[in-house]
């Protein structure tokens, strides 16, 4: 099984599975028991990431990090009429919410269907159609006829996602519903498996799949402490460009992985100049495409990384997808595939790159 078809087969396993930040459970077993399958040890820590390691030749120790949850939505409280309102957990756009369908999970483990709610257009006053609906007007309308019906699928706080099933589009596009950052947990988990094949891994590596990203990088934060490595490389999606009305990034899909030089206009990350000149460096060694983004808006988990304790030097590797945090999240696999090519070629090379 080539590269792209071990990161498409992940994603059909994790895209299914409903992680908001700080219930990130289904997703987790799968990260856990895929990293048991080639590492040294594997663990799970208090805060919930699942941290995995591969014993390498020498003692520089590389932390690679994917986030395992994606944005969502709890249930904040059921009217008598049995509709749920509902709060946002990350940052999902309130313009996309009317219409949209959601699967919830209950306490049980249960999935529940349903559908944001919202007055129909045509009893809307002229300056309602104008204005975004803001969700805390929306609903959730599970198919219930009153509060006690309700009451036996869901309840508060439970918490669900804007649904989107995973599916391919022409050639090697897909679209789905949490590519962020399902598409860098997949390449995580690909990049353990390579690098397990391979018999001289030099530094120790470690593989974090990390909680809570959309809320505040706070899985990040935990396991750098505790790790403290090296180096780090942060396995992501960022802000593809290539469609109308976009100026704001220059990355198109199909160019190759984005290299972060700078985010959240240098409020989050700058990429360690040591980590950025080798990933180049390695890149146009073999012939692998990239692009290199100067990022205005969000940040990622490297963000809190390269602030641990002394510092980490810390990079980013991102995937460019079009319409992130929507439930239609459309990648190319190609560079999805260059990502792991390029970090794996990369990896024996840290400890001479960074090491004192």
């Amino acid at each position: 099984m080539n590269v792209k078809e071990r990161i498409f087969e992940h994603l059909e396993e994790l895209v299914d599975r409903v992680a908001p930040p700080g219930w990130e459970d289904d997703v987790r077993g799968y990260v856990k028991d895929s990293l048991s399958d080639v590492c040294d040890r594997v663990e799970t820590d208090v805060m919930g990431n699942v941290i995995g390691r591969i014993d390498g030749e020498e003692k520089f120790e590389l932390m690679f990090a994917a986030h395992m949850d994606e944005v969502g939505i709890i249930v904040k409280s059921i009217d008598k009429k049995g509709f749920l309102k509902f709060a946002k957990l990350g940052g999902i756009d309130d313009r996309i919410l009317p219409g949209s369908r959601v699967t919830l999970v209950n306490s049980e483990g249960e999935k529940i269907e349903g559908v944001i709610g919202t007055k129909p257009p045509h009893i809307m006053e002229p300056k309602e159609r104008k204005r975004v609906q803001k969700h805390k007007d929306l609903f959730i309308d599970i198919g219930a006829s009153d509060r006690e019906e309700a009451e036996e699928m869901v309840s508060v706080g439970d918490v669900g996602v804007l649904r989107g099933d995973l599916k391919r589009l022409h050639g090697d596009r897909i679209v789905g519903r949490g590519l962020d950052d399902k598409v860098g947990v997949a390449n995580m988990l690909t990049l353990a498996e390579l690098l397990h094949e391979n018999e001289e891994v030099k530094p120790t590596v470690y593989f974090v799949g990390t909680v809570q990203e959309e809320v505040g990088l706070k899985g990040a934060k935990t396991s750098a402490f505790k790790i403290y490595p090296d180096a780090a490389l942060v396995l992501e999606t960022a802000v593809a460009g290539d469609v109308p009305g976009v100026k704001e990034s220059e990355l198109s899909l199909g160019e190759g992985p984005a290299l972060t030089i700078v985010d959240a206009s240098g409020r989050g990350l700058i990429a360690h100049p040591k980590v950025r000149r080798l990933l180049i460096e390695v890149a146009e060694r073999e012939d692998i495409p990239y692009q290199l983004e100067v990022g205005e808006g969000g940040t990622t988990d490297a963000t809190a990384i390269h602030l641990t304790r002394g510092g980490v030097p810390s990079g980013v590797v991102g995937v460019p997808t079009r319409y992130l945090h929507s439930p239609s999240e459309v990648l190319d696999l190609n560079d999805a595939e260059n990502a792991v090519k390029l970090v794996e070629a990369a990896t024996n090379e840290f400890p001479d790159a960074l090491g004192d």
